[in-house]
């Protein structure tokens, strides 16, 4: 659903830090102003390597325009969420840390986040975008890019982009490679990459209200589930044979690379392997009755919720991270759409940003309530099971759908 969020309180972009030191009257300052007022001051800023660079760049221009300062700090995304969730609560940690929307649901429980007012400039941030850092009317976080999965295909092999899942497997088979198409599934499943072909059976994770919110009842249950488990074990193992759990992420990308294959599902984090095929990016056919809707992520930033700089690092993150230049950069470093229209505008010249992100527009964001986090627990190990044949596909997927309403209970 794309609907525009409720409830986002109207806030001044111009942030006036002089009210760090007690003023309480908003006025914009000027620039003489607002290096008095910043100096002496240091926000610590968490991020991965891939997007250190437009982060310092942002940093740089910040401390001369301000004269605080900005210490940036390099982490391993993947432990980025363990380290800001133990030690925030310490009082130690950073100001603000990169981070994915979907982990919006456990910081929040946790109460490691701040609420972030985007005001007036929430306008020129994609619906999605801000919808995804939405927790019960409240925004948290600046977003600086969409990222979705598609269908990349191998041009030379594949000239026209496929409707169907059925005509894509056939377009493969005519094409004589190895491998029909190629999808990441492994021994534990891979529900995320598997998730446009399910939501095409109707089977999404959780049901929805009418503003686009997640609630906390499974929606993949039933006979719409049914048909998608079925669907699996028929391209399974005991099936067609085009979806195996011996394709893991690695070998997926590797065989594409080599021209094995003229279709991947999968990301901007591939293109780098890809740099010399001529590939495009197209809709992922559908499997069911309806469209295949991947998930899309959102990343950006997050304010710690016992930050003594808020204001210096909201300012920071709206005004600097939140800027045209910035978010065209962190495009030009990580292949993700930006966020922020005017930079993603910019970048759609580029046939393989437009790509995405028309794909992007059927996608739905990935859900970020607490509760996704225990559906990921039975969701690809009961995924790989039916594929492999090992299991009843009805019977699993009601198991599994038991499993996970138990946990959430």
């Amino acid at each position: 659903m794309r609907r525009s969020i409720a409830g986002i309180a109207a806030l001044s972009l111009t942030f006036s830090l002089a009210a760090c030191g007690g003023n309480n009257e908003s006025k914009p300052a000027s620039d003489g102003e607002t290096t008095a007022a910043g100096a002496g001051q240091k926000i610590t800023v968490w991020v991965d390597e891939t997007r250190i660079g437009p982060v310092k760049a942002a940093a740089e221009k910040f401390e001369a325009d301000t004269g605080a300062k900005v210490e940036t700090v390099t982490k391993n995304f993947d432990d980025i969420r363990a380290d800001f969730n133990s030690q925030v609560p310490t009082g130690k940690g950073p100001d603000i840390t990169v981070g994915a929307h979907d982990w919006l649901g456990e910081l929040t429980k946790n109460g490691v986040v701040a609420p972030t007012e985007l005001g007036e400039k929430a306008s020129e941030f994609s619906e999605v975008a801000v919808e995804a850092f939405t927790y019960d009317g409240k925004v948290y976080g600046v977003p600086y890019a969409v990222e979705n999965i598609g269908l990349i295909r191998n041009t030379e092999l594949a000239p026209n982009a496929p409707a169907t899942f059925d005509e894509m497997v056939q377009m493969g088979k005519d094409a004589g490679t190895k491998y029909p198409f190629l999808i990441q599934v492994d021994a534990k499943g891979d529900p995320y990459t598997m998730a446009p072909f399910q939501n095409s059976f109707g089977a999404t994770v959780f049901k929805q209200k009418d503003d686009g919110s997640y609630t906390s009842e499974l929606n993949m249950g039933g006979d719409n589930g049914h048909a998608f488990a079925n669907w699996l074990k028929e391209n399974g193992k005991e099936g067609t044979g085009v979806l195996s759990t011996s394709i893991t992420y690695d070998i997926a990308v590797e065989q594409f690379k080599q021209g094995n294959s003229p279709f991947i599902v999968g990301g901007p984090w591939m293109l780098e392997q890809f740099k010399d095929l001529k590939i495009a990016v197209d809709p992922i056919p559908t499997s069911g009755s309806q469209t295949a809707s991947p998930f899309v992520g959102v990343q950006g930033f997050y304010v710690n919720a016992k930050s003594p700089n808020a204001l210096l690092a909201n300012q920071f993150l709206l005004n600097y991270i939140g800027s045209e230049d910035i978010q065209v950069q962190m495009y030009e470093a990580g292949n993700r759409t930006p966020a922020l229209k005017a930079a993603a505008e910019k970048v759609k010249s580029d046939p393989i940003a437009a790509g995405f992100a028309k794909v992007a527009e059927n996608a739905v964001p990935m859900p970020s309530i607490p509760e996704m986090g225990e559906v990921w627990n039975f969701w690809g190990v009961t995924e790989a099971q039916i594929i492999n044949g090992e299991v009843d596909p009805a019977t699993a997927w009601d198991k599994m759908i038991a499993d996970i309403e138990a946990a959430i209970k």
